[in-house]
């Protein structure tokens, strides 16, 4: 079966860091793109960061640029998000994805594989 588990998530205060990870199982990221997206409450789902499996290829959104990191393991099939002098907006689900095209990573780009997100939540 086809998964990816997102898991990192909680509260923290503004300022501060945290880092989610995105595991897969059935499937690896080779050939992948790996998004990171959020949803606040009340508000449409917001692309925050991509990375290519294949090459070196990474962009964030402008809200994000400077403060999160996206990285992987490919040991262990995982993708990260270092989220650093987090605010009070960046308080949302945040869900990974995996789409297939590695060499044509957008910000727009289609998804196949999503996970159920994990909550974060940055106190002021």
């Amino acid at each position: 079966e086809v998964q990816l588990v997102e898991s990192g998530g909680g509260l923290v205060q503004a300022g501060g860091s945290m880092r989610l990870s995105c595991a897969a199982s059935g499937f690896t990221f080779d050939g992948y793109c790996i998004s990171w997206f959020r949803q606040a409450p009340g508000k449409e789902r917001e692309w925050v960061s991509y990375m290519s499996s294949l090459v070196a290829s990474t962009d964030y959104a402008d809200s994000v640029k400077g403060r999160f990191t996206i990285s992987s393991d490919n040991a262990k099939n995982t993708v990260y998000l270092q989220m650093n002098s987090l605010k009070p907006e960046d308080t949302a689900v945040y869900y990974c994805a995996a789409g297939r095209g590695a060499y044509y990573c957008s910000a727009d780009g289609s998804n196949d594989y999503w996970g159920q997100g994990t909550q974060v939540t940055v106190s002021s």
